[in-house]
């Protein structure tokens, strides 16, 4: 094993010990999430929407303080991406080795409530053009080939029913010693004793800890851009057991590269190929290595009574 794997294996290790702290760090002890809203300086505590944006980027906030904490326990100097739409989220970089470097990209999503044992989903980062030029630094922050690794690391957490939480709310904390400097309107203040009194919008946090590669699908996340889908049923996710898990990184990386732009002949007729089987196909290798993805279906209806 050269250094650089040993110090990925160390970092892996220690990042995937890490993220099993994270989960009593961001919830109570009933599971809802610590952050109750945002408040003003009058101390009225305003909810925060549910929308799956918001919460990301307060939970990535929320963690900061932490993988800073984490990043200087083990030697390592943290990098933000410098624009918002970068990548890697995180760049962690040895103190002692600048040449060591671990792209760390935060991934959250929420249990999908329509497919039981699937999350929403989430995607991987893109397969243009920093992926294919493995020294280009665009729209990322060091050139793909300088990382050492490449991680995700993974939030899943259960959304409050539409029904058990009204986003449009504003409370009166009587533990904040709440001062009302607002005029009357039509939807006044909830007044509770305590920041736990409110209900959270997200509870039932999971974290895990996955090379990117690990998590891929062979489809694309959106339609209308370049990025790399991934896996959604829960299970798979917290084994890494995506479809390229048996063939290894470098089959995910020369997929992905050629995702769309490959070309084989069927029916006589030049298609690109966009699947790994098609690839596999077109490599003359052996396709009972690829994982098959577990895609979302919704569970049965029991019959009724008079079928």
């Amino acid at each position: 094993m050269t250094k650089y794997a040993t110090r990925k294996k160390a970092f892996a290790e220690a990042l995937t010990e890490f993220t099993a702290s994270l989960r009593d760090y961001v919830a109570g002890e009933d599971g809802q999430w610590a952050v109750k809203g945002f408040i003003d300086i009058y101390r009225n505590v305003f909810t925060v929407s549910s929308d799956t944006k918001i919460v990301s980027k307060i939970l990535e906030i929320h963690m900061f303080p932490r993988l800073l904490a984490f990043g200087e326990a083990t030697g390592y100097s943290i990098v933000l991406a410098e624009k918002q739409n970068w990548y890697p989220d995180l760049s962690f970089v040895s103190k002692t080795d600048s040449n060591l470097k671990f792209a760390v990209d935060l991934k959250t999503s929420y249990r999908d409530p329509e497919f039981p044992g699937h999350v929403n989903g989430f995607t991987l980062g893109s397969h243009g053009a920093y992926f294919k030029d493995r020294a280009s630094s665009k729209n990322i922050q060091f050139p793909y080939s300088n990382y050492n690794a490449h991680f995700c690391l993974g939030v899943i957490y259960t959304r409050i029913a539409p029904e058990e939480l009204d986003e449009t709310r504003s409370f009166s904390v009587a533990e904040l010693g709440h001062e009302s400097k607002h005029p009357p309107t039509s939807r006044p203040e909830i007044q509770v004793p305590s920041l736990r009194s409110i209900t959270s919008v997200v509870r039932d946090f999971e974290f895990f800890v996955c090379e990117k590669w690990q998590l891929a699908g062979d489809r694309q996340g959106s339609g209308n851009t370049a990025n790399i889908g991934a896996i959604t049923w829960i299970e798979d996710i917290r084994r890494g057991r995506g479809v390229f898990s048996k063939l290894g990184e470098k089959w995910f990386d020369e997929y992905w590269m050629n995702h769309g732009l490959a070309t084989m002949l069927r029916d006589g007729q030049p298609q690109s190929i966009r699947t790994l089987g098609d690839f596999m196909d077109f490599k003359g290798a052996d396709k009972t290595l690829i994982v098959p993805v577990r895609t979302k279906t919704k569970p049965r209806k029991p019959p009724s009574p008079c079928e």
